[in-house]
This record gives structure tokens, C-alpha cells and sequence, in this order.
């Protein structure tokens, strides 16, 4: 099993920044891809940023504002989100996939953390 806990969330105003982190423990060496997904109050939830076998996706609407990056050796993923919008307003979650899966966007993966939520204020 892998365990995935988020940290970095909070409330911010227009124009801002922030970065996620996420940590993963357990059976680590399982994981290929990992990814971050967002849902907006009262929305479904979308994949925001992903990485694969050196490989990253970004969705149309955080492109150019948001990086994700990944530090093999620590485990860790994080999510650089500048120049943050309303609309980003969302709980974010860390989601990772075991190797031989599909990437991020192709499969929803079954590894989740507990979410971080981001507040981006007008």
C-alpha cells in the first residue's frame, strides 16, 4: 500500500502563490505517476498537473500559472501555483499509480491523499 499525505493548502488572495506538497510513505516503490486533481465546490474533480516517465501534463486552464515537480529520491511531489484565480478555488488531492498503469491522462489512479484545501480570494 501506498499512503499520500498533502500539506500546503490555505487561503490566499488574487494574484498569489502558493505550493503543495505531497509525501508518499509505504510501498513506494510501487508508484510510477503521480498527479494532482482539484474539485471546485459543487464540481467534479479534474486532473490539474501530471507527471510520467518524464512526461507532464498540465490542464489548458492552469497552463503557464502552475509546475509540478518530482523529487524521486524524497518521495515528494509538489505543486508550484502562481498567479492563483478564483477558480482555483478546490480541495486538491496528491493521486499516484503503480508502474505498468496508464498515466494520469489516461487512468484515474487508486492512490489518494486526504486533500488540501486552496482558498483564492477576490
Amino acid at each position: 500500500q501506498v499512503q499520500l499525505v498533502e500539506s500546503g493548502g490555505g487561503l490566499v488572495q488574487t494574484g498569489d502563490s502558493l505550493l503543495l506538497s505531497c509525501s508518499a510513505s509505504g510501498d513506494t516503490f510501487r508508484i510510477n505517476s503521480m498527479a494532482w486533481y482539484r474539485q471546485p465546490p459543487g464540481k467534479e474533480r479534474e486532473l490539474v498537473a501530471a507527471v510520467d516517465s518524464g512526461s507532464k501534463y498540465y490542464v489548458d486552464s492552469v497552463k503557464g500559472r502552475f509546475s509540478i515537480s518530482r523529487d524521486y529520491a524524497k518521495n515528494t511531489l509538489s505543486l508550484q501555483m502562481n498567479d492563483l484565480k478564483p477558480e482555483d478555488t478546490a480541495v486538491y488531492y496528491c493521486n499516484a499509480g503503480e508502474l505498468g498503469e496508464p498515466p494520469p491522462w489516461q487512468y484515474e489512479h487508486n492512490y489518494w491523499g486526504q486533500g488540501t484545501q486552496v482558498t483564492v480570494s477576490s
